[in-house]
């Protein structure tokens, strides 16, 4: 039964390789004058072979959240092909005579996949930078290349944009950031199917179960604050960044808290000779686990939870990738790439305890730690032209300590313009 699940994979990789060579590489100039101003992107196919279970998201990207854990694992259905162009983007960008920059850029992964999103949109001068881009709690120093477009669990920082105001000077970056932060609270609430829509009994009674909601009242009462350094010293690039943000909530009457998040990484590069290099990051959190990338059931975890007594307790979490680039020439490469997040959940279980089984199960149950191992290779048959095949193996874990897992192959054709 696996070698037909891996023969049909092949047979969809030389699918995808056919339909990606029948298109044209294309480059556009805009005469604007003095202005220096051109349009950019690709046009990408993304499909996905999932060989134990379906868990895609947009993109073709793996999802560690509909990965099946514990006895779940049992009744799993096997053998799923998808396909998505969603990946696609076009930019412009435009220099002014003064040396003013600005970039407007999209794709079409908003809304679950196939309506427009807006990825960047900013302005720069002098150093300094105001719209939305990059964290600057970010880098993609200590980076795999791989072909999922969500990459590794653990790569260094928020791989991810926010609107931003930032200097920067030399290597050196500031910012004050659109804050992000997850603030979670065990409590009851209509039980729901799987449309999250309450269950109607036959009495007419809502049944309530409990689980886990966003705190009612969440508060961010002030900017995510960053600051990173960035640079190479001949074969060694590295990068290392620090953030502090406030997780809170106020419902309005006489319940309210807040504690300080706070986070930091370090990436590095090192080119071993001109066709390999080893590169890895190791990231720390406590408190500031939506930088975690990756963390939590998916994207990104839980920065603190609420106590039974009202009280904000910060989430403790850590992280780390590690990988290697091999350049084959002509535009051809393998790369391998294994990265991890953990979260702390002991002192929510403790704080939940003294509240029931029921309460603590619905912690028990959440994911504490995600893995994945991804191996690709790339080639350019032609020039502005990228086709490749990964594999991949994704784990997660619950608090509880039911565990779940998945094979997948994931293939890309991509043109540059």
């Amino acid at each position: 039964m696996q070698n037909n699940k891996l023969r049909m994979a092949i047979r969809a990789t030389a699918a995808v390789a056919a339909f990606g060579m029948a298109g044209q590489a294309l480059a556009l100039d805009v005469p604007t004058g003095d202005w220096d101003t051109s349009i950019y992107g690709y046009a990408r196919l993304n499909a996905a072979y999932d060989i134990d279970e379906n868990h895609t998201n947009s993109a073709q990207t793996g999802s560690f959240d509909d990965i099946n854990t514990g006895d779940a694992e049992d009744d799993e259905v096997s053998g799923h092909f998808d396909a998505d162009a969603v990946q696609t983007r076009i930019g412009i960008k435009t220099i002014t005579p003064e040396g003013v920059k600005m970039v407007v850029e999209g794709d079409f992964r908003g809304n679950g996949g196939g309506d427009l999103r807006l990825r960047h949109a900013y302005g720069e001068y002098n150093g300094v930078l105001a719209g939305q881009t990059w964290s600057n709690f970010n880098s993609f120093v200590g980076n795999t290349a791989t072909l999922d477009f969500d990459s590794l669990p653990g790569s260094a920082g928020l791989q991810g944009r926010t609107a931003q105001l930032r200097y920067t000077m030399g290597g050196f970056s500031v910012s004050a950031e659109e804050p992000k932060s997850n603030l979670v609270k065990v409590t009851t609430g209509p039980k729901t199917d799987d449309n999250d829509t309450p269950n109607d009994y036959t009495d007419d009674t809502t049944v309530n179960e409990w689980l886990f909601k966003e705190q009612k009242g969440k508060q961010d009462g002030m900017p995510t604050l960053t600051a990173r350094y960035e640079d190479s010293v001949g074969s060694l690039s590295y990068s290392a960044a620090a953030l502090v943000h406030q997780v809170g909530y106020d419902d309005g009457k006489t319940n309210d808290d807040s504690a300080m998040g706070y986070g930091a990484f370090a990436a590095v590069k090192f080119a071993i000779t001109d066709m390999i290099d080893i590169h890895g990051a190791f990231s720390y959190s406590d408190g500031a686990n939506s930088y975690l990338w990756r963390s939590g059931e998916d994207y990104n975890g839980a920065d603190a939870y609420v106590t039974p007594q009202g009280d904000v307790e910060t989430i403790k979490a850590y992280s780390g990738t590690i990988g290697t680039g091999i350049k084959l020439g002509s535009g051809s490469s393998i790369n391998v790439g294994y990265g991890m997040t953990t979260m702390d959940w002991d002192d929510a279980k403790k704080d939940y305890a003294s509240v029931g089984t029921d309460a603590l199960g619905v912690i028990t149950g959440t994911a504490e730690s995600n893995s994945a191992l991804m191996a690709n290779y790339k080639f350019s048959p032609v020039k502005n032209v990228m086709m490749g095949v990964e594999y991949q193996y994704l784990k997660t874990e619950d608090v509880d300590g039911d565990e779940g897992d998945s094979n997948r192959l994931l293939f890309a054709a991509q043109y540059n313009f």
